[in-house]
């Protein structure tokens, strides 16, 4: 396993949308390790593909205290959103920006495993905010696009300054 670079915000190809997986092979199984490793290391609770440049329609979170509960969601689809919830997020493409986002309180997302298998799952709380989050980032999202503009220019003058501190 290897742990892959995670790309940060406002790189371009975090706003490319990510392709349907069309066949899942040990090829696939073997970024989805890579992910795994990647995210606990960082640390952090979900991963898109797209995050690490790979723009396919894979995802991974585990919201466990124990990283023992790790779920993988190929070509997700959510079929139900029901409910409004407030939560504060943050994202391993926008290192140490945080704040608030209005989802849906629960989601219904069917998807495939990382066998094949598909299921459907009916999550609430911090999984559904998380299946979102995730979701958004294969559509090419970040979930600092979804605040207000002043919010947007507060974080890109922060993250331009981090920037030139790091240079």
């Amino acid at each position: 396993m290897a742990i892959l670079e995670i790309l940060q915000y406002p790189d371009p190809r975090l706003a490319l949308p990510a392709q349907r997986v069309e066949k899942i092979d040990a090829a696939t199984r073997k970024l989805i390790d890579d992910m795994t490793e990647t995210m606990y290391a960082a640390p952090g609770v979900g991963l898109a593909a797209s995050q690490v440049d790979v723009h396919k329609q894979i995802i991974i979170i585990d919201v466990s205290e124990d990283r023992s509960d790790l779920r993988v969601f190929i070509n997700p689809e959510i079929t139900r959103r029901e409910g409004q919830a407030v939560n504060q997020e943050g994202c391993l493409s926008v290192q140490g920006i945080y704040d608030n986002v209005e989802r849906a309180e629960s989601v219904t997302v069917t998807a495939l495993d990382r066998n094949g298998a598909r299921f459907t799952l009916n999550a609430s709380g911090m999984l559904a905010t998380c299946i979102q989050h995730e979701m958004d980032h294969l559509r090419g999202q970040v979930f600092v696009e979804l605040l207000s503009d002043l919010k947007q220019n507060r974080i890109r003058a922060k993250l331009k300054k981090r920037q030139r501190k790091a240079a």
